[in-house]
């Protein structure tokens, strides 16, 4: 008997909801229905609970509070008749979750239903079951549902496989109670018990390699037999969808395969006939047979090597690439880049397609081809690839252009032949989509401009051609501005022209042009008009003649609201005016920069090798993410994206900048560090207020003013005094030489030999180990230092597996030899040494730095500490 039959109640009800027309209006109706059914619910009405039931599950699934119902689920439940237990059933699968308590008190009428004689009345408590069930509840009825798994009925049979699912999920340690009953589904002639059984021993697999070795052992020779038939099989309307058998089945059946042949060449090489028979026979101008050929591409990739079946799968992926469907094409893209790792010269066939998909209307392939582009490029292909890509730079949708110029970037700087090429494929992003360029892009382009003394002459005109004609991108502007400043003589006398150049002709007031305009435009920000007036500065020294409109120029700005843009116009003005006979060395070319620290932190670029106790250079493939076997690569956080490499904001920037070292000498113990501050660095790089130091040049006495707290305008009024003293804050560190070879350093280290001795130092001590280095030099070769590593355990328990592990900068060659043990003894009765040999390229002007990493074994417990150490003796 239909319990709605008697009355419309809940039609009411739904109805007066609809009807309101504000959320203050439902709001009412639903409290007046909730006193009601809280009313019915104290009254015990029986009539109407299953009522009162449904209309509290419409409630519930508008969000309002349903809780005090719950009970009401239970006595549904517990009702004999099939009308209550089925509005029970529903009301408990939505009202409550695994997570109350009150589901602990349905448990057993469950179980009763498990075991009633009406089949629907256990398909209703397998379906709540497998919806809700616990933990406790799983281990309570696992007995009822493996049983359930043989009924005579295959409707309970798939329900009972569906439920073992979430048993298994919520407790694994009941899966081999499902082996052979699952084993046993696979055999079913009944496809939705079939697809059931194949999703349950997929899911079993995956939790228990019991499992997995039991179905690769007994079941693989039936699953081929059975996905071969269900692909020959005739016509068949009640599975029939487009014209394909069963798509479903087909897929749950690969996936299983996919699975089972994962890691396991006896398996693999079963299944490989009927893979390639579906992969073959299968239709692609259904939906359907898309399907099936997509997943079976993904089973031929999981399992092991077959390169003649992985050719055929990356094939089909290319045909999908030319599908009108975009779904089709973004899933070929997707798996592509899984393929790329397998077989990449199968991939590289494809090339073509996949830059037309770059171009595509449909933002999410644009991305996703992109990325695969990314993946494809190698030395051989880097110059077609970035050509076609900068060309579609130049038509490409503005929200576009920013991941696009980072791909096109990050693979010049990576595959770049030579520096050239790189220079020029760079002015043309530049040109193109300057506004989007990341300000570590361009800072590296200088640094590379600035190491190719050859090409200085080309680039300069190169730049001044293009801005030219792309005079709204403000990175291109500020990279011409900068080489305008530096190698400006350079454009107007026509130095350094290659073969392959067109001569150009270029004034000194055509020069003073470029920058005049750059710093007037509206749109040019702080940065921009900082980098115009030091440009402007230095032509005024390169070109005499246009020395007083520089002047006039940089004036304009002596009143400028902005602090940053007014000091310099201040500072630059009493230059030019005041100190015409030092401008010329103040304002000389930039120092070469070193490329190696500059161009290797950048988004996407290859990750710097680090060297390893066994000697052997850790790197990553393009594109490819961090693996965890190799835990040296995040050691010094050189290949962190999120860090640039040339920030003014950072620590290290003026002092790689001008390649000296600005950091405070260490003490003995490496304890006192001095940080300088950034607030005031026209009065670090003058060295202003300290203590009195010998210098061998007039020009760094009279840039060494012993004047503290001046203005630097107090102190460019005093560079005429050739009597001033020089002097550092620091008794022991040199004096930095701006003006880069026109004095010595009066404090250079010297180099010593192995006659020289170096106090030893703690580098490393937590709770449990120290670490003690000790130093030494060979003869006639000062870079190098040979370092003793002693370690010694504080603790009562011995470490085992002991490993040390260290990591430098660029500038550093570090070279590990093997430990001496790698088992320490306890509480200091014993060491582990091991020697280490550093090299400095900086010699004399860095000093050491060294990241470590210590792992090893201590009660059957892996411990890792890490530290860095930055109290090296000085003149290592």
């Amino acid at each position: 008997m239909n319990p709605f039959s008697s009355g419309t109640r809940l039609r009411d009800m739904i109805r007066a909801i609809r009807a309101c027309k504000t959320a203050a209006e439902e709001r009412a109706v639903v409290r007046k229905e909730c006193a009601a059914i809280r009313a019915a619910i104290s009254e015990s009405d029986q009539d109407y609970r299953h009522r009162n039931l449904a209309k509290l599950m419409f409630i519930h699934m508008l969000g309002y509070p349903t809780h005090f119902g719950q009970m009401e689920c239970l006595k549904l439940i517990a009702h004999s008749g099939f009308p209550e237990k089925r509005i029970g059933y529903l009301g408990l699968m939505l009202l409550l979750d695994e997570r109350q308590e009150v589901l602990m008190l349905v448990t057993n009428s469950i179980k009763q239903d498990l075991n009633h004689t009406n089949q629907y009345i256990v398909g209703l408590a397998l379906c709540a079951l497998g919806n809700i069930c616990s933990a406790e509840m799983a281990r309570d009825l696992a007995p009822e549902v493996e049983r359930l798994l043989q009924f005579r009925d295959p409707n309970i049979r798939k329900k009972a496989a569906l439920c073992s699912i979430r048993i298994i999920k919520k407790v694994p340690e009941l899966a081999e109670n499902f082996m052979n009953p699952a084993a046993a589904l696979l055999k079913e002639k009944h496809h939705g018990v079939l697809v059931t059984g194949v999703q349950l021993c997929t899911d079993m697999c995956k939790i228990s390699t019991e499992a997995l070795e039991y179905f690769r052992t007994k079941c693989i020779d039936g699953l081929v037999k059975l996905l071969k038939d269900l692909s020959n099989s005739p016509y068949a309307p009640e599975y029939d969808v487009s014209g394909i058998t069963d798509p479903f089945l087909h897929v749950r059946l690969l996936k299983l395969l996919s699975v089972l042949g994962q890691g396991d060449v006896d398996t693999s090489d079963a299944m490989n006939d009927i893979l390639a028979q579906v992969a073959t026979k299968t239709e692609s101008n259904k939906n359907a047979g898309n399907a099936i050929l997509y997943e079976c591409v993904a089973t031929i990739m999981s399992i092991e090597d077959n390169s003649g079946l992985r050719v055929l799968a990356i094939n089909i992926l290319g045909r999908f690439l030319s599908s009108r469907d975009n779904n089709i094409r973004y899933v070929a893209l997707n798996m592509l880049m899984k393929a790329i790792s397998l077989d990449s010269q199968a991939v590289q066939r494809h090339r073509a397609t996949i830059l037309e998909c770059v171009k595509d209307s449909d933002a999410s392939i644009r991305k996703r081809a992109l990325e695969l582009v990314y993946l494809l490029v190698n030395e051989s292909n880097v110059k077609s690839l970035t050509k076609d890509l900068i060309d579609y730079l130049e038509i490409s949708d503005p929200e576009f252009k920013g991941d696009l110029t980072s791909k096109i970037c990050s693979i010049v700087e990576k595959f770049s032949p030579e520096k050239i090429w790189y220079i020029d494929q760079m002015l043309k992003v530049l040109s193109e989509a300057g506004n989007f360029v990341k300000d570590e892009v361009w800072h590296s382009l200088i640094v590379v401009i600035t190491n190719a003394s050859n090409l200085h002459g080309y680039s300069v005109r190169s730049l001044y051609k293009a801005v030219q004609t792309a005079s709204e991108q403000e990175t291109l502007i500020r990279v011409t501005v900068w080489c305008i400043g530096e190698y400006g003589e350079m454009l107007v006398h026509n130095s350094g022209v290659l073969d392959m150049e067109d001569p150009i002709t270029v004034t000194e007031a055509d020069a003073v042009d470029i920058v005049e305009t750059a710093i007037g435009r509206r749109s040019s920000d702080l940065t921009t008009q900082a980098m115009c007036l030091i440009s402007l500065l230095k032509l005024s020294s390169h070109f005499p003649s246009c020395s007083k409109r520089i002047n006039d120029i940089i004036s304009q700005y002596k009143g400028c609201l902005v602090l940053e843009l007014q000091q310099r116009a201040m500072e630059f003005n009493s230059l030019i005016e005041k100190h015409s006979k030092i401008r010329s060395s103040l304002v000389e070319r930039m120092p070469v920069l070193d490329e190696a620290t500059y161009s290797g932190r950048r988004a996407g670029s290859v990750p710097p090798a680090v060297s390893t106790s066994q000697g052997a250079a850790l790197k990553l493939p393009n594109g490819v993410a961090k693996p965890t076997s190799a835990p040296l690569i995040d050691l010094l956080d050189l290949s962190s994206d999120d860090i640039p490499a040339a920030s003014p904001s950072d620590g290290n920037f003026l002092q790689d900048l001008l390649g000296v070292d600005l950091s405070p000498a260490s003490s003995q113990q490496g304890t006192n560090q001095i940080q300088k501050s950034g607030t005031d660095l026209l009065l670090d790089l003058l060295s202003i207020g300290t203590p009195p130091a010998q210098s061998s040049s007039p020009a760094l006495d009279i840039l060494s003013s012993g004047q503290n707290g001046k203005s630097s305008l107090d102190v460019l009024d005093k560079l005429a005094s050739p009597s001033a003293q020089a002097s550092s804050p620091l008794g022991s560190s040199s004096v930095m030489n701006l003006l880069d070879g026109f004095g010595s350093n009066p404090s250079a280290p010297v180099a010593k030999g192995n006659d020289s001795t170096y106090p030893s130092i703690v580098a490393f001590e937590s709770s449990s180990l120290k670490a003690t280095f000790s130093f030494s030099k060979e003869s006639g070769n000062p870079q190098t230092t040979v370092i003793e590593a002693q370690f010694i355990n504080k603790l009562p328990n011995v470490f085992s597996n002991f490993i040390f592990q260290a990591a430098v900068p660029k500038f550093l060659q570090l070279q590990l030899e093997p430990a001496s043990s790698v088992t320490l003894p306890a509480s200091g009765n014993g060491s582990i040494t091991q020697k280490l040999r550093v090299s400095n390229s900086q010699h004399g002007k860095k000093s050491l730095i060294m990241r470590i990493r210590i792992s090893y074994k201590v009660n059957d417990k892996d411990i890792l500490e890490e530290g860095q150490i930055n109290n090296f003796p000085r003149d290592l």
